[in-house]
């Protein structure tokens, strides 16, 4: 698979409006704040570009990853079709199960989440601590994801899905909108750079993206680069997952419902290696910040973007290659896994 993939299929005008209910919602939610957006300028300096910004999401709603957003608006959508709900089922790597378990709590609901076996010792016992039942499964993500939708089928049950085609799958998607609609208010940019996973946060960014005029890139682990893989060959396509401590994207297969939004909207994508995000997680903690591993690989793709001669047809797709131009990175989760964490930085 190539590290960089520029999109031979991008056609913005066909994007979906991003909706924005989920950001009225949001706003009354007890405790809500925005997250800061950190200006990296010897990293702009570095690459002759005129800003890099880092939108952190390392404190949303008292959880250390963006995945709040996403799960709070599905739940209160879900709850609104399905009001004699009792219970919230989701599989998960780490952050997503959390957000669901703390929602659940918030609503006053029981909770299990599937998490499979390769997951984090620390992020489980976070998931736990949010109240819910875990269930680890002794397979992979998309194992986990057919557990739990088989889960959420019971009696009283509800699966709050991040990837499919249900409705949840597409209410998370709408959730994620407030954070790019935030981050356009707090600061100035041209582009944006943003993990990826199944491709529901990146499908966000692209309906942002496609609306505002902005060039999107997704980014990857090398070792599940399933968007990139699917834009190649122009639909969604299976990869082979062997395993990536990036474990938010440690996914197979793109969700259907992020689908036609990251068909039509994605500029390309962005492979990085494990070695790359961690040094992006160094330089990052050298600066004062503390930014997990799926957060820290955007800025480990933008060096690679504006550094490798290979990068150069993507960069000039995104407008990359005029020193006038500037970056959004999305750092969409802090310390979710303390011990992992402190082994490297």
């Amino acid at each position: 698979m190539p590290r960089f993939t520029s999109n031979p299929a991008l056609r913005p005008e066909a994007v979906a409006d991003p909706s924005a209910d989920a950001a009225a919602f949001h706003v009354r939610i007890p405790g809500w704040r925005e997250t800061p957006v950190r200006q990296l300028d010897g990293v702009a300096h570095e690459l002759g570009l005129a800003g890099v910004a880092l939108k952190d999401e390392s404190d949303r709603l008292g959880l250390p990853a963006f995945k709040v957003l996403g799960a709070s608006w599905a739940v209160e959508r879900a709850l609104r079709e399905a009001p004699d709900t009792r219970i919230l089922v989701a599989a998960s790597a780490g952050n997503h199960g959390r957000a669901v378990a703390h929602v659940a709590a918030m609503r006053g609901l029981a909770c299990r989440i599937f998490v499979p076996a390769r997951a984090a010792a620390d992020r489980r016992a976070a998931i736990e601590g949010e109240g819910a039942e875990l269930v680890v499964v002794d397979g992979t993500y998309e194992e986990a994801v057919r557990l739990a939708t088989e889960a959420g089928a019971e009696p009283g049950a509800l699966a709050l899905a991040d990837v499919g085609d249900s409705g949840p799958a597409h209410w998370v998607i709408d959730g994620y909108h407030t954070l790019f609609a935030e981050a356009a208010a707090q600061a100035g940019f041209d582009a944006l750079l943003v993990p990826a996973g199944v491709g529901s946060f990146a499908a966000a960014a692209a309906r942002y993206g496609a609306l505002a005029g902005k060039a999107v890139i997704a980014v990857e682990p090398t070792d599940a680069a399933c968007v990139g893989a699917s834009l190649a060959a122009g639909s969604p396509v299976v990869v082979e997952t062997p395993g990536t401590r990036m474990a938010g994207m440690d996914c197979a297969e793109v969700s259907p419902a992020a689908w036609p939004s990251l068909r039509d909207g994605l500029t390309g994508t962005i492979a990085v290696s494990d070695d790359e995000a961690v040094d992006a997680m160094r330089e990052l903690a050298g600066l004062g910040y503390a930014i997990g591993d799926c957060g820290a690989a955007p800025l480990a793709a933008l060096r690679a973007l504006m550094t490798e001669p290979e990068g150069a047809p993507l960069r000039a797709a995104a407008g990359l290659d005029e020193a006038r131009s500037r970056v959004l990175l999305v750092a969409t989760e802090g310390v979710t896994d303390p011990a992992g964490y402190a082994a490297v930085v």
